[in-house]
């Protein structure tokens, strides 16, 4: 009997008995027992809107990305939509000149996003999920996310002026308002604002852990929001710190958050796993503009192939916990059968 048992053990432990690989063999094989999977429904396509109908402006820093007026955004959402992509970010951009200290254009219901949202409400009813960027940054003369005070950012002051733009997109037809200035409170200050005038239909998209990122250059670019002087270190979080993530996401929260974002997504996986660790909520993940340019640069080179790595960066993302990717690469990688 123990002679049987030797032997057996022996076969057991003998190379071959134990080969993973096996499950490698074919792309057949390989699908049927992926365990991440990235579908259409996740991504969330940006878009850059200008305050006028026509009008189409390449952006150099974002390759295959553009600035467009209200019609031409239309236009591309439908093409869009048929790639299977049902949800879009809206960031707008004041006209010429529209700038102030206050960020007074953030709230116009005539301006680019409110103008945007009811085109989009018009021609796609319930079918499309939109959701828009609230900040101040396009909208003052110099660049912060909030008011100023004495040339520092006044975080209280700062909360009246973003809740009022988040209930100009609502009007507007919005189904989510989407926080990203990082001004303590200011979930529950949209989420009290929304409700007083009666959007408590309107969901709250929170940029809960926004890190200060050299990441966001091209964005920049894009959006023509840079600060005119400083930086936004003392309000965005610091690379250096993760655990402060829970603290930022728990209090998003409790604020009344429907959804919580994690930004930037490639540089921060590790962060993404860990809110996801500690919430039930719907997480995001924001595949953000350099993480976009660095990839299409190097592509362009010949350095990388563009398709493996969009594919690989999206199942990491995935992977790492995030339900809703926000990523330039959506159209993209759905035209080309990427995924």
């Amino acid at each position: 009997m123990s002679e049987w048992n030797a032997a057996t053990k022996s076969e057991l432990t003998a190379p071959g008995r134990e080969r993973p690989r096996r499950l490698r063999r074919s792309a057949a094989l390989r699908d049927l027992v992926a365990e991440t999977t990235v579908l259409a429904r996740q991504f969330v396509m940006p878009h850059f809107v200008l305050p006028v109908a026509n009008a189409v402006e390449p952006i150099p820093s974002m390759p295959d990305i553009f600035r467009t007026g209200v019609e031409d955004l239309l236009r591309a959402v439908e093409s869009d939509h048929k790639l299977g992509i049902k949800s879009v970010l809206l960031f707008g951009t004041p006209p010429a000149g529209a700038k102030d200290a206050t960020g007074t254009s953030a709230h116009d219901p005539s301006g680019a996003v409110p103008s945007a949202v009811r085109a989009l409400r018009k021609a796609f009813g319930d079918d499309l999920v939109i959701m828009t960027d609230v900040c101040l940054c396009a909208y003052t003369d110099h660049g912060h996310c909030g008011i100023l005070t004495d040339g520092l950012i006044d975080n209280d002051k700062s909360l009246a002026p973003l809740a009022a733009m988040a209930l100009a997109h609502a009007e507007a037809g919005a189904d989510l308002v989407g926080p990203s200035d990082m001004m303590d409170g200011r979930v529950a200050a949209l989420r009290d604002a929304l409700d007083a005038e009666g959007h408590t239909e309107t969901g709250i998209l929170s940029y809960a852990v926004k890190y200060a990122s050299a990441y966001y250059g091209p964005f920049r670019d894009a959006a023509d929001s840079s600060p005119q002087h400083g930086d936004r270190r003392s309000y965005q979080m610091d690379s250096r710190n993760s655990a402060e993530a829970e603290r930022e996401a728990t209090l998003d929260a409790a604020e009344g958050a429907d959804i919580l974002m994690v930004k930037p997504a490639l540089a921060y996986l590790d962060v993404i796993r860990r809110v996801r660790e500690i919430t039930t909520l719907p997480l995001a993940a924001y595949n953000v503009s350099g993480e976009y340019s660095a990839v299409k640069a190097a592509a362009e080179r010949g350095w990388l192939d563009e398709a493996a790595i969009v594919r690989e960066n999206l199942h990491a993302i995935t992977r790492a916990g995030a339900d809703i990717i926000i990523t330039y690469h959506a159209r993209a990688a759905l035209a080309g059968r990427w995924l």
